[in-house]
């Protein structure tokens, strides 16, 4: 079994109330990697320029990086953020798209064959000539609301041939033009997927299938440092779980929940790469003794 991963392998400039970094790997292919690596072999695909010299960081936890195209004279992608003291709005004061601008992805026989596939957020196009050249059994995807501004009949081409969407919630009202969560979510199981998931932020995440609906809060945090990378890292939990436990939702919600409480303790992908499946299924356990519910009459 493996998990094939494609989108951006970045470096970001962060500033939250809590500190700053000039120069951090960042990417969506990137977090989603470092956690499903807990779970799975990985196979990253995404373009990478001349400066980037992070290469054994993405192999953490045995990733393979032999699809990361390095592309001779260019820069790699680079986003400069900064976050609201509440961590919840966040204002880009550059994005420098180098050599993802003009990323088309080419997979390997390798990769091609991986039983698991995340289309991390891309343009809707790629993402779908990408699903095109897979042979996996397991499909799942992100977006972003600029897609749907912009591409939105294309997004939903895309959707129609994957199996699970992971979106926030204000995309998936965006997408359907539905009032709420649930309503929005089947109009999206509509279109093709069997899974929904549901990021809420500080909230927690939310899964809907046809005939299940599951909630998890977010793990309680004392400190929050830098949420960059949080729902990928969440995305990577959750797909690197079923890669081997396939239709089991509720834990991977679980593991990718567990896995985004520690991206957001540290600046970057700081705090997963030293991480250790011990704290993880620490933190997975102290969610189920939160969460269960025993009435008595």
């Amino acid at each position: 079994m493996s998990v094939t991963v494609v989108g951006s392998i970045a470096y970001d400039r962060v500033r939250t109330p809590f500190g700053e970094r000039e120069r951090m790997l960042g990417g969506a292919a990137t977090h989603f990697a470092l956690a499903a690596s807990f779970f799975d072999e990985v196979r990253l695909v995404g373009p990478v320029g001349d400066d980037f010299a992070d290469l054994d960081v993405l192999r953490t936890r045995g990733s393979n990086v032999d699809d990361v195209e390095h592309v001779v004279g260019g820069e790699t992608f680079f986003w400069h953020g900064e976050y609201g003291w509440d961590l919840n709005s966040r204002d880009t004061l550059e994005t420098r798209l180098g050599v993802f601008e003009s990323f088309d992805p080419k997979l390997s026989d390798a990769s091609k064959a991986a039983d698991t596939l995340f289309l991390a957020n891309i343009q809707p196009d790629v993402q779908r000539a990408v699903r095109e050249q897979s042979r996996a059994s397991f499909v799942a995807m992100d977006s972003m609301n600029l897609w749907i501004e912009i591409a939105r009949d294309s997004l939903v081409a895309t959707i129609s041939m994957v199996d699970c969407v992971i979106l926030n919630d204000a995309e998936l009202r965006q997408l359907t033009e539905k009032p709420n969560l649930i309503s929005a979510a089947r109009e999206v199981l509509a279109m093709g997927p069997s899974v929904v998931v549901a990021k809420q932020g500080e909230y927690g995440a939310a899964l809907i299938t046809g005939d299940e609906f599951f909630s998890l809060p977010a793990y309680p945090l004392e400190t929050v440092v830098d949420p960059t990378g949080a729902g990928d890292t969440f995305a990577g939990g959750f797909v690197g779980w079923l890669a081997g436990h396939p239709g089991d939702y509720r834990a991977a919600m679980a593991y990718g929940t567990a896995l985004a409480s520690y991206n957001v303790e540290e600046f970057g992908t700081e705090r997963v790469q030293r991480l250790t499946r011990e704290e993880i299924e620490d933190r997975v356990q102290h969610l189920g003794a939160m969460t269960r519910l025993t009435i008595s009459a």
